[in-house]
């Protein structure tokens, strides 16, 4: 237990060192400020301004910029659905594979277009080279950028700037200044540490033992995402002692999809396949990378409206759920399932169901944590084998979608509890709410409760229109609550745009593609949309001075009052799916019951 509370702790202390430069470095490219790297990316920017006709010095207003956003990401979703549909046609396709499933494609495209990057097919198995480089690691830039320009713009607004920027400036700031230059290094780093980068096809090769075990007959519980079968021929062994191995450039997708918290994976078992994540120096490396972005941007916020102290309230506030969580997830993996320890199986080590055992628990429930925390939906262990209580921590954190979150998300939906709890405040105290020096009233108000609304919303209608009409209840493998929290959790990862899933699901049927495309789309757009609203909002209002009834937001006091407000309006909201879900099957299998 020792050295597991070490690696975290090692984890956490290089995140520290780090949030303060990246942070400061992230508010100087979005400010225009003068960098080190100035020289290198100004004429590699301003060429990208003059080939797409681009005024790089106009100033948009949200209703530009949320129109600005919303045509580049749907011109972008029509390409991705394009190449995934004609890949065999495409260059750069050794292993052979054929056009994607149609239902397939429309989820997969608006999934990585959204940054959720949920996957209803196991990628080594179904997509070719050229459709894992411009259907998913492109979006995974441009996806990761537009929810870090969006989060940008609105703290402009929260700043007071009437204009929020320049969204295709912002866009192209944030891949050429943020994405590429960390991910290229991430990915040489990757590289060394043994993860593939090659255009080779698959490789065959001897094996000691002569066992066939092709690829595509990897268990369900083997991803972090829906793994039933699809059409694509997969590879598979020639002769006995021998199998045939797929790779492919994977260092240049595992360094993107953890620093821009997207998530998927080039191969079915996401972060926990040796090819992706090789060993705890990698895993330590890509937890980094998934967190830098998130909190830095709490670090951004204050340097960018000079309210530093502001900044490190949210950051506390979002750091001691993430500890509680971190603490839910650990202790719910090393006491292990009940019945197991009653027979002497492995008591002292814990759950190491679905579990790599050179990650250990430490690194695996930091794992856990962060990549629903962040928002990025890979994994490095099966969520579908956590423990009931475990899984309390993945299922919670994208429920309240406010522990950081992803570039932007999480701090935008933490404002919007910030906002709410200033509201509740002020009618405890008969006072008109205030934040950031600004009145709160009631348009603010029904903006950031619309806002809050359409999270449970999405998942709530989704599993019940599901149950109600028997859609698909095929794709549950489990019975029980078990099966009842993977219809919740996947709803709940496409809704928050994790893209994580227990993977006993396999969500590869018409209504799930067709249902969890919808829940995405407006997962992603119209928070964003109300959002800026908001931020617009509040850049129009004029400062008001500071008096004695005025409820200060960057104190302790306030930090409690806006832990709170998470704690009720979440608990008021999802406690009744949880409990129907992982505490009914934690208290069941304490009580010796199982379901099968």
């Amino acid at each position: 237990m020792g050295f597991d509370i070490l690696q975290m702790l090692i984890v956490v202390a290089i995140l520290m060192l780090l949030v303060v430069p990246m942070g400061t470095y992230m508010a100087a490219v979005f400010t225009r400020k003068r960098t080190v790297l100035d020289r290198v990316f100004d004429p590699i920017d301003n060429g990208i301004y003059r080939l797409s006709g681009v005024d790089p010095n106009e100033n948009q207003r949200w209703p530009a910029y949320i129109k600005a956003m919303l045509l580049t990401n749907f011109v972008m979703w029509a390409i991705l659905f394009v190449i995934l549909e004609v890949q065999q046609l495409l260059p750069l396709n050794p292993d052979g594979q054929g056009p994607v499933n149609p239902w397939l494609a429309f989820n997969t495209s608006l999934s990585f277009v959204t940054n959720t990057n949920w996957q209803n097919y196991s990628g080594e198995n179904t997509l070719s080279y050229f459709s894992q480089l411009f259907a998913i690691i492109f979006p995974q830039f441009t996806s990761a950028a537009t929810g870090l320009a969006c989060g940008i713009a609105f703290i402009r607004g929260l700043g007071g700037s009437v204009g929020l920027g320049n969204f295709y400036v912002d866009m192209t700031r944030a891949i050429t200044r943020v994405m590429l230059p960390i991910s290229f290094v991430a990915a040489l780093a990757f590289v060394a540490l043994g993860v593939p980068a090659t255009f080779d096809g698959a490789l065959t090769v001897n094996t000691l033992n002569g066992a066939l075990t092709p690829p595509a007959a990897a268990p369900a519980t083997t991803t972090d995402q829906s793994t039933a079968p699809t059409p694509v021929p997969t590879p598979s062994a020639t002769s006995q002692g021998q199998q045939v191995i797929t790779r492919g450039p994977v260092a240049a997708l595992a360094s993107i999809k953890h620093l821009g918290t997207n998530g998927g994976g080039w191969f079915n078992a996401n972060s926990a396949h040796p090819f992706e994540n090789p060993n705890p120096i990698s895993n330590v490396l890509e937890n980094v990378l998934m967190a830098l972005l998130p909190m830095g941007l709490i670090v951004t916020l204050g340097s960018m409206i000079n309210r530093m102290k502001q900044a490190w309230t949210f950051f506390w506030v979002m750091g001691s759920f993430f500890a509680v969580f971190l603490v839910i997830a650990y202790v719910g993996e090393m006491l292990n399932n009940p019945l197991l320890v009653a027979l002497g199986l492995n008591p002292a080590q814990g759950n190491m169901e679905g579990h790599e055992l050179r990650f250990g628990q430490g690194l695996t429930a930091m794992f856990v944590t962060s990549t629903t925390a962040f928002t990025t939906g890979t994994i490095n262990a099966m969520h579908d084998s956590l423990t009931p209580l475990a899984s309390i921590t993945p299922i919670s954190q994208m429920l309240l979608n406010m522990v950081f979150g992803g570039k932007g998300v999480g701090l935008i939906n933490l404002i919007v509890f910030a906002i709410l709890g200033v509201f509740l405040t002020g009618l405890m105290v008969g006072r008109t709410p205030e934040f950031l020096g600004k009145k709160i009233e009631a348009y603010e108000v029904k903006l950031a409760a619309a806002a809050f609304l359409m999270h449970p919303m999405l998942i709530l209608f989704a599993m019940a229109v599901t149950f109600a009409f028997s859609l698909d209840l095929t794709a549950l493998s489990n019975p029980g609550p078990h099966g009842f929290s993977e219809l919740m959790y996947m709803y709940t990862s496409q809704a928050a745009n994790n893209g994580s899933a227990f993977a006993g699901i396999g969500a590869n049927t018409p209504w799930m593609n067709a249902s969890g495309g919808v829940v995405i789309t407006l997962g992603r757009y119209v928070s964003i949309v109300l959002m800026l609203a908001l931020a617009g909002s509040m850049a129009a209002k004029r400062e008001v001075p500071m008096t004695i009834g005025t409820l200060r937001t960057d104190g302790r006091l306030f930090g409690g009052v806006l832990a709170g407000t998470v704690l009720i309006i979440g608990a008021l909201t999802f406690f009744p799916v949880l409990a129907l879900g992982p505490l009914a099957e934690h208290f069941a299998m304490w009580s010796g019951l199982t379901f099968s």
